[in-house]
């Protein structure tokens, strides 16, 4: 399958976004900005947040730019994605409120739809509902 432009694009974009999602990540976890306070910790928290809407942004646009066959694959491929993720980020929100489950931090949400993403787009080759 050869690259287009589109794809091009959403690659370089992907990388640009994760990879200062990975790094700002990675320096929190390894102690590097630990010395960050109060309101600067509200700023990591915003910067890292702005990685997952670039890359949000970034998928978006790479619907837009392609193909009607890809743009509706890829669509219905993010649509499965979220609504497995919000249903068992839900399920697990709820064994935490009524069975005692361990607590899993809010942002695990944006890991789980990419997992499910990549889960659902083997099985979603069609555009057909």
């Amino acid at each position: 399958m050869a690259m287009t432009a589109a794809n091009r694009r959403y690659v370089l974009r992907t990388w640009i976004f994760m990879g200062a999602y990975i790094a700002l990540n990675l320096g929190a976890m390894f102690d590097i900005l630990d010395s960050v306070q109060p309101p600067g910790t509200w700023l990591l928290a915003a910067a890292v947040s702005a990685q997952i809407a670039g890359q949000i942004w970034a998928t978006l646009a790479f619907i837009q730019e392609s193909d009607e066959f890809v743009r509706a694959l890829t669509a219905k491929r993010f649509i499965v994605a979220s609504g497995v993720a919000m249903s068992l980020f839900s399920f697990w929100g709820f064994l935490e409120s009524y069975a005692a489950a361990p607590h899993i931090p809010g942002w695990m949400i944006y890991p789980l739809f990419w997992v499910a993403f990549c889960f659902a787009s083997p099985f979603i080759r069609s555009t057909r509902a």
